[in-house]
Parts: C-alpha cells; structure tokens; sequence
C-alpha cells in the first residue's frame, strides 16, 4: 500500500486529491495538512511514501516544508503541485529536494499513475518540462557552466547514465538502452548522487539539462 499525505491550503483541494487517490487499490491518503508545518508533523508521525505539497501557503510554505522533511531520517518522495508547468516556485522546490512536480489540473488517471512512479523512488517530471524550468531560470548561464564543470568530473559511462535520468528513464529503462545490469545502473546512480551533490534523481536530471547532457 501506497501512504499519501496531502498538503494545500485549500481543503476542496485537499478532498478532491483524497478523493481521486482513494480511487485506487494500492493507495491511501494516511493524513492532509493545510501548511507546511502541519505536513512535516504529517510525515513525521505517519510515514508515508509519497506527499504531495502545495507550495504556496500562508504560515510556513511548502518550500520550506520540502527542505525540512528532506531532511528526515529516509525521507518520502514530496512532489511539488502547482496551478502553473513552468514556475520559478517549482525550480527552487526541485533544487530544495522535491521528486518532481504535477500541476494541479493532472487528469485523475495520470495523477495515480504519477504517484506509483514517485512512490518506486523514479521522477516525476518530463523532459520538456525540465527544459522549460532550466530555460526559464534567471541564473540559468551560470549554472550551466557551475553543471559543466561538475560532470567533467564523471566517467564516460557516469555521463551516458546521468543523461538518461535526465530523460527520466528508471533503472530497467536505462539498463536496457545502455546494456547494462539494472543492478549496475543502481550503482552508478548511487555513486553519482554522492559525486554530484545531489538529493536524488530529479536533482541529478535537472543537472543533466543544465549541463547540456540531454537532447532536444
């Protein structure tokens, strides 16, 4: 079973996710919170998988909430929800620790869908819209040169695996295109987060995009 908290001001908001979610066999909504304090608490007391965090809320914002639970003892996956694709809010949700982000218009299919993706540890978040939220940043030069320099560091094969996270691809994805045993890709993904300084996957695709290491 899928433990879902869900975070957002709005408690129509907050119904209709429950209400979608609960649709689904393999998922429950354990708790809601109305701020990001009340998310943290959420989190820290019923340990779900997966939240699913407003980012603009009075009181304590759910920016501030993703950089707290991240920094939790093994930490849900928290996917940002925003009423816009491309917001600089998702940008500094992303870099703070999010999985990824939904809209909140996602169809309901897609929406149980995206939170069994989050909740199997993979991104949340397409390529497009990576590249939209990379060109959209106002420093987006200077961390692109800040990207380059840190994947100059990887081997050629780190390189050929941090692109295809950039793509979005999971392990047996990138297992299949590379050649490689998805229990080696699991490693190299591993090691990659330490190197690059990165919380998890969405951070080291976002790097990716900076770096200029996926195609358009």
């Amino acid at each position: 079973m899928i433990r879902v908290v869900v975070v957002d001001d709005e408690p129509m908001v907050c119904a209709h996710l429950r209400t979608i979610l609960g649709s689904a066999a393999d998922i429950e909504v354990v708790a809601q919170a109305q701020d990001g304090a009340e998310a943290v608490e959420a989190v820290v007391r019923h340990r779900p998988r997966v939240v699913l965090m407003d980012l603009r809320m009075p009181g304590v914002d759910g920016l501030t909430a993703i950089e707290r639970i991240a920094k939790l003892p093994e930490p849900p996956a928290v996917v940002a929800l925003t009423t816009f694709d491309a917001d600089t809010y998702v940008i500094r949700a992303l870099r703070a620790g999010a999985a990824g982000f939904l809209v909140k218009s996602t169809p309901p299919e897609d929406l149980i869908g995206l939170v069994r993706v989050a909740a199997d540890g993979h991104t949340v978040l397409s390529p497009e819209a990576a590249q939209r939220l990379v060109a959209m940043s106002a420093d987006g030069r200077r961390r692109g040169d800040d990207a380059r320099r840190k994947t100059d560091g990887l081997t050629e094969r780190e390189t050929d695996v941090l692109a295809c996270l950039g793509e979005g691809l999971s392990n047996a994805d990138i297992a299949a295109r590379l050649h490689l045993a998805e229990a080696t890709v699991k490693s190299y993904v591993s090691r990659m987060l330490v190197k690059l300084d990165c919380a998890n996957r969405t951070q080291a695709g976002l790097l990716a995009h900076e770096a200029g290491l996926v195609k358009r």
